[in-house]
């Protein structure tokens, strides 16, 4: 059959062999011929590894399991393992079998039926097999109490409740002079302590002090050859050994003094010239960071690992930068030691090595060593792979936001980056970098002229030419009358209109992208006003753009156009230099958070802050998950807004807002509000206003603009306010009514309910006062079972201020025998433009467990 299969040109015909096979396999089947069973479950094996069905031969695997003759239980085992898993109701036929064959007279026998149980062992068998599996670790034969001891490994790994019924037998075995069963025997002992904490306590008081005599011994026996790996006496034992003491130390500060002179003993004796050593020294590494160790040894450890990153080997040098990761944590200065070497390993050729190497010299950096580990990052960025820059260009970013020592070095260094990977830089790392250029005053004219140099050398650099032009619109006239020199600066003669050469090359440029040609637009259109001797030319180059194919393009081209025609009276004012930009809003918004009041019964009013990280001792804490990605959710790749994605309009990625009188918020843009609905009108705080429509498209572009990334932006350019556009949002919420305004009732709601909890709010005014709601809550417990602990958390969006006062009670009697109330103050800072909305999260104990529900409410009543 074999040589018919092979012998098949086409998987057509290796199909017909097959099915023809089956037939006959079947046609022997139902004959029962006792004599061609084993030889058709071989068969079927076969075709099995070939991929095709082979699940009518089922039973014939358990009919010769049941033969007396040693042969035929073989190939039944074979076939069982193979064919079978232990998802297959038809293993439960085998069970009684599997019991006699363990109390077998023929210890092969014996063999077969540990070896089959060992594989595909399931929980209920474990159960019934155990005894006897307990009973055969003690077998006088080695092979028997080896196999019997890995069999007893799948065992607790199923059913975890009998481990304790195998820690005496286990510690048994590791007074065993055979290898074979020993090294079964601390395998058995590293999941009972993994598994079972009693049997983690018994090990670390009998069995420590025995571990680390077997381990010496075997690190200082003799040349064995029946046990020798290139040198090192039986490397699989001692990596056991080592796994084993690891658990026992780990937390135990007894139990890892009794191990650290072995430790130290392994990590000096054992050569690191074979792979085999390697394996060894790694593994007592892992054991040594594990324990609870003193520094010395510690330091030893991360020698070893210093001497793994020299090795020719990928795979070595790869686990020392992983273990060096960990290693940080414990002795940063010590890691410090090997920074050359870390270096070197980031300009591995290979592309893992690369970027581990990468992180952990981002975990290095600090205030001292900041500058020496910057400049040799970017001297690499030179001369990178371009699949590599990404990488390296982001972490070095990283790098001089986090450490940087004084605003001069960090712009320096990121004009390097914008200069050799600008294509690479993502946009909020250049937004920032505008956002620092905007705050550091004295180094306004020292910025623009080196971004004006930069640009004549790398124009190919898109996002370095978006940084240009904007400082360049901004801050012109000082690179023109050289405002601002520092002693490091050579003087440079620039005029002015070769400043508007390199405006002009960015917005003609073929390769230049939507962005780019509209932020220089704008610096032309703030050129108009500083440079008013070639204020023609400039007017020029935006009338071209008039017939531009993109439909922003044109519209900005008309407007600009006429502000330099029309309205030369006001435009002085309205291209004014942009204020400073305020860091730390930025960085918030950045950081794609915003803030959220969380209230509890114990703290009526609880503020979290941006950015903090969930506590994970206090899951109830942080009700809206504001770090989750099912809360958060990403803008779209198209960079559609709110607004965009309800009316189904594609209003593409070109268009940005441009004089806004108020920059959109970057919260504002990712979630409107905690649950996306409504947006917040823009300020009306503009002194002029000339009509220009624009649409913001901040998501892709918030620094495209003269005053995106400015919180209050000044009058230096208006546009129509967009307020009327939000009114189609604004407009599905309920304006306040007459009745509202004095004060109605209105009718209760059932907020939640579940087939355990009801929940009611009941809702009054506070006279005078419109925005805040009095709510009454009501929990009612629905179920046969009395709630403990109960604590009730609600969350709000941020239009919105929440009090909770006190519950009345914090323990809900069963089958609503006894309700709890709880007080809660709602203000509306949108009161008649938007409703109510809330999350609510329940916690309470229910027989000893913790149990949390969860909910939201937006069937509040109008007028709220």
């Amino acid at each position: 059959m074999i040589r018919a299969i092979r012998a098949c040109k086409t998987a057509a015909e290796e199909r017909a062999v097959v099915r023809k096979e089956c037939a006959d396999i079947r046609a022997l089947i139902n004959e029962d011929d006792p004599h061609d069973r084993h030889r058709n479950l071989a068969k079927l094996m076969f075709i099995h590894m070939l991929g095709y069905p082979t699940h009518f031969g089922q039973m014939e695997c358990l009919k010769l399991i049941a033969s007396p003759g040693f042969p035929e239980k073989r190939i039944g085992y074979l076939g069982l393992m193979l064919l079978l898993d232990e998802r297959q109701e038809v293993l439960m036929l085998v069970t009684n079998s599997l019991k006699q064959d363990l109390n077998h007279s023929n210890q092969y026998v014996v063999g077969l039926a540990l070896c089959a149980l060992g594989n595909i062992c399931s929980a209920e068998m474990a159960r019934d097999l155990a005894p006897e599996v307990e009973r055969l670790i003690q077998f006088r034969d080695p092979n028997i109490r080896k196999k019997a001891a890995l069999c007893s490994t799948r065992i607790i790994r199923k059913v975890p409740d009998l481990a304790e019924n195998f820690v005496n037998a286990a510690a048994s075995l590791l007074k065993e002079k055979h290898h074979g069963v020993l090294i079964t025997g601390v395998q058995l002992c590293y999941e009972l302590c993994t598994i079972n904490d009693e049997a983690l306590e018994y090990f670390r008081t009998k069995c420590t002090e025995g571990l680390i005599k077997t381990l010496r011994d075997i690190t200082n026996s003799a040349y064995q050859p029946e046990y020798d790996v290139a040198g090192i006496t039986d490397p699989f034992l001692h990596i056991r050994l080592l796994r084993l003491l690891r658990v026992l130390g780990q937390g135990d500060a007894d139990a890892s003094d009794l191990m650290t002179d072995i430790l130290a003993q392994v990590a000096t004796k054992t050569e690191s010239n074979k792979n085999a050593g390697n394996a060894v020294l790694y593994e007592c590494v892992e054991t040594i960071m594990a324990i609870e160790d003193t520094n010395s040894l510690r330091v030893l450890a991360i020698n070893i690992l210093g001497r793994f990153l020299s090795n020719r080997d990928n795979n070595i040098r790869y686990v020392a930068l992983n273990m060096l990761m960990k290693a940080i944590t414990f002795d940063d200065q010590a890691v410090q030691r090997h920074r050359v070497t870390i270096l070197e390993c980031v300009k591995d050729p290979d592309a893992s090595i690369r970027k581990r190497a990468l992180e952990l010299v981002t975990l290095l950096v600090n205030e001292n060593n900041v500058t020496q580990l910057t400049k040799e990052l970017i001297d690499y960025l030179e001369i990178s792979d371009e699949d590599f820059k990404e990488d390296l260009s982001a972490k070095i970013c990283f790098i001089v936001e986090k450490f940087s020592p004084e605003k001069l070095w960090y712009i320096d260094q990121m004009l390097k980056v914008l200069c050799e990977a600008g294509k690479f830089v993502k946009d909020d790392v250049w937004h920032a970098l505008i956002v620092v250029i905007s705050n550091a005053s004295e180094l306004h004219g020292y910025t623009v002229r080196a971004l004006y140099k930069s640009v004549l050398t790398y124009s190919e650099q898109e996002t370095l030419v978006r940084v240009a032009v904007w400082c360049i619109g901004e801050y012109g006239d000082l690179l023109v009358n050289n405002v601002g020199m520092l002693g490091i600066e050579d003087p440079i003669t620039v005029t002015e209109s070769d400043a508007v050469d390199v405006i002009e090359d960015a917005i003609t440029r073929h390769n230049s992208d939507s962005t780019t040609k509209a932020m220089a637009l704008v610096a032309l259109l703030k050129l108009s006003s500083r440079f008013p001797s070639i204020s023609e030319r400039i007017k020029d180059i935006i009338v071209k753009q008039k017939g531009s194919l993109l439909l922003e393009m044109q519209q900005r081209a008309i407007e600009y156009n006429s502000i330099v025609d029309r309205h030369k009276n006001i435009r002085s004012s309205l291209v004014d230099r942009m204020p400073v930009l305020d860091e730390a809003t930025f960085n918030v918004r950045r950081a794609g958070s915003f803030p959220a009041s969380v209230s509890t019964m114990a703290k009526p009013s609880v503020s979290l802050q941006n950015g903090v990280e969930k506590l994970p001792v206090a899951p109830l804490v942080d009700l809206l998950d504001l770090d989750s990605d099912d809360i958060m959710a990403a803008p779209s790749p198209s960079g559609t807004d709110f607004l965009q994605d309800l009316l189904g309009v594609d209003l593409g990625s070109s268009s940005a807002q441009y004089g806004a009188t108020q920059a959109p918020k970057a919260g504002t843009d990712l979630l409107l509000d905690i649950l996306s609905i409504g947006t917040p009108s823009p300020a009306q705080n503009s002194t002029s206003s000339i009509g220009l429509l624009s649409i913001a498209d901040v998501n892709n572009n918030p620094s495209i603009a003269l005053d995106t990334l400015s919180s209050p932006a000044p009058p230096h350019v208006a546009t129509t306010s967009s307020t009327g556009m939000f009114d189609l949002l604004d407009g599905l919420s309920p304006s306040p009514s007459k009745e509202a305004t004095n004060g109605p009732a209105y009718a209760p709601i059932v907020a939640y309910e579940s087939s355990s909890l009801k929940i009611e709010f009941t809702f009054s005014k506070t006279p005078g006062n419109l925005q805040t709601t009095n709510v009454q809550a009501t929990f009612t417990n629905l179920s046969p079972n009395t709630f403990t602990d109960f604590i009730f958390q609600a969350a709000v969006p941020k239009f919105l201020q929440l009090h909770l006062d006190p519950a009345s009670s914090n323990t809900l009697l069963a089958s609503g025998s006894g309700a709890i109330t709880q007080n809660l103050r709602v203000t509306n800072s949108q009161q008649g433009k938007k409703s109510l909305v809330m999350r609510m999260r329940i916690g309470y104990k229910l027989n000893g467990k913790d149990v949390l529900e969860e909910g939201q409410v937006s069937n509040f009543p109008r007028g709220l």
